[in-house]
């Protein structure tokens, strides 16, 4: 029997962050949940994220024997310690005795049958979270409770700190399969085993139904208030600036939300000075889908509204927002032929309006067969 041949896993064990909710958290759990739904729609399917309530009305429609809980999540916050190494030691010590963690035993149990746990993509294993080093830390120990197997695929682990990074590698040991989506992130793994890189899980996902066709607007906007370098006066300031430098008329304008309210403050700030301009509600965007097409020029500082403007052909500007995080995250895209262009502590002058961008097709079809060959190594054919 080949590699892509096995039988579909009788309970798969998926780990995201969804239902806070982000855009690319959602779409790139939907993508993984719509895959199942295609090759394994019989196999029971537990997807472990923080936010339970809001993801089971987000995605649960998405396969037919979904369950939503919040267990691994749950224990790295029961951890005594924000400290990594702690976390981690807490986390497998309660999944091998869960009397450690009592409230939480029924869910414990329930993970370590799983045949197949699934860390899927996302930027959410870092230093930014600390405590989140304790999912991997679950996934090793459930599935060496269960004799399951573990993968984690298009993964962003930077920034971590130095004294870290030796604890991610032993826990990566334990996973069959590790995909990361940048380079920084596959050197810190590099001294333990075999490093995959796929790019970022969303690739596998990327099709029409995800884009809006009507009520587009030329220039569009996509600037977030949380994980900022600088103020968001600032950020409302370089904005303007831009869109004055663009000779940018205001109807001509849309905004869009890739996290409630966070994406909607530096609008709140600006939206007097842009009489006419278009808001897309996150709410409105997973209905109707984004709003983004060739032809477009684009400014973001999420790097989700990046892969996916650039996807549609948008060209556009990616704005760092903050040097230890998102520099990292949209150079990894412009690495992979976006084409766009990367603005970093919002410099000045004001980024010139690129004249191209947006990935190839030829480009993105090796961006999605790559994730696509990933998928057939996890899941079978």
């Amino acid at each position: 029997m080949s590699s892509h041949d096995f039988p579909a896993p009788a309970m798969v064990y998926l780990v995201a962050t969804t239902g806070h909710p982000n855009y690319g958290d959602e779409l790139i759990a939907a993508t993984w949940l719509k895959h199942l739904a295609r090759i394994a729609p019989d196999s029971e399917v537990w997807l472990d994220c923080p936010n339970p309530g809001p993801s089971e009305v987000l995605l649960g429609h998405l396969h037919p024997n979904l369950r939503v809980t919040d267990t691994f999540w749950r224990l790295c916050w029961e951890s005594p310690s924000d400290e990594p190494w702690e976390t981690a030691s807490f986390v497998q010590h309660a999944i091998n005795n869960p009397g450690m963690a009592p409230r939480w035993v029924a869910g414990i149990e329930m993970a370590a049958r799983a045949d197949l746990v699934h860390l899927i993509g996302g930027g959410f294993v870092n230093g930014i979270w600390p405590r989140h080093i304790g999912l991997l830390a679950a996934a090793a120990a459930a599935v060496r409770r269960s004799g399951g197997r573990a993968v984690m695929t298009g993964q962003g682990l930077c920034p971590m700190s130095d004294e870290t990074q030796p604890l991610l590698r032993s826990l990566a040991a334990h996973f069959e399969i590790v995909d990361v989506r940048d380079e920084p992130s596959g050197s810190l793994l590099h001294s333990s085993r075999q490093v995959e890189y796929t790019g970022d899980d969303l690739f596998f996902g990327i099709e029409p139904g995800l884009f809006r066709t009507d009520d587009l607007r030329k220039v569009m906007v996509c600037l977030q208030s949380d994980l900022l370098d600088m103020s968001k006066p600032a950020l409302a300031g370089f904005l303007l600036d831009t869109l004055h430098s663009w000779d940018t008329p205001p109807e001509q304008v849309g905004f869009v939300e890739g996290i409630p309210w966070v994406d909607r403050a530096v609008f709140t700030l600006v939206e007097h000075h842009l009489p006419g301009a278009r808001f897309y509600p996150f709410s409105e965007i997973i209905d109707n889908g984004l709003p983004a097409a060739a032809g477009q020029l684009w400014l973001s500082t999420r790097f989700h509204m990046h892969l996916m403007a650039a996807a549609a052909g948008a060209q556009g500007v990616a704005v760092s927002i903050n040097s230890g995080y998102y520099t990292n995250k949209h150079r990894s895209l412009l690495e992979r032929g976006s084409g766009w262009e990367l603005s970093e502590g919002l410099r000045i002058p004001t980024p010139a309006p690129p004249d191209n961008g947006g990935f190839s097709p030829s480009a993105l079809q090796d961006l999605q067969e790559g994730k696509i060959a990933l998928a057939r190594r996890i899941y079978g054919s």
